[in-house]
């Protein structure tokens, strides 16, 4: 089975890199670990741990978009309700909440949401960001939890990856048939960029 090993990087849009610099790694303290662009793009990487990272393009136009509170229901064309940032410790939590209150950013008030207790927020872009910490002994990783009051048949199915539910590969790539193509951040270490 494949192992995950996180989130290799979130990818975001800005029309301002700087205030998007200024409050991730200036004020919430990600480095920035890669940049790279031209005139009209840019693309920057800020780490999160060190499995995880978000990522920004900047595109000229690029709007913040109007506040949506966290997990309220909306109807039409929609993908992103919000991202949640883990935190190792519940001083951690308090620490960020007064950073962005100094900092004259909306935060909510700490929230028990019973495994998890979070903040919320909004990046300088809009983007609606969550930050959580653990309740101690409530791992749902470890012991997860089913409350949904009507659960679908699927969701009766269990936590366990029902692998059987699609089709089987039938030719695996051989090895001599990979090939990997350069593409944007590849000039970082091998020169220019190949198009």
């Amino acid at each position: 089975m494949i192992k995950f090993n996180g989130i290799n990087h979130l990818a975001m849009a800005t029309g301002d890199m700087d205030k998007t610099i200024r409050f991730w790694r200036d004020l919430l303290g990600m480095r920035l670990v890669a940049g790279l662009g031209k005139p009209g793009y840019r693309h920057y990487f800020f780490e999160i741990s060190p499995h995880d990272l978000i990522a920004f393009f900047e595109w000229p136009g690029v709007q913040p978009v109007p506040d949506k509170d966290h997990g309220r229901p909306v109807e039409g064309p929609f993908i992103f309700d919000h991202v949640s940032f883990g935190v190792e410790t519940e001083e951690d939590l308090w620490e960020i909440k007064d950073k962005l209150t100094a900092a004259e950013f909306w935060v909510s008030e700490v929230i028990d949401h019973g495994f998890i207790h979070s903040i919320y927020a909004f990046d300088p872009n809009g983007i609606p960001i969550e930050f959580s910490c653990h309740v101690e002994g409530r791992d749902i990783r470890k012991n997860p939890v089913m409350k949904d009051a009507s659960p679908s048949t699927v969701t009766k199915e269990g936590p366990q990856p029902q692998m059987q539910k699609w089709p089987q590969v039938g030719r695996p790539t051989p090895v001599q048939e990979r090939k990997i193509y350069p593409g944007a951040g590849s000039e970082l270490f091998h020169g220019k960029e190949q198009s």
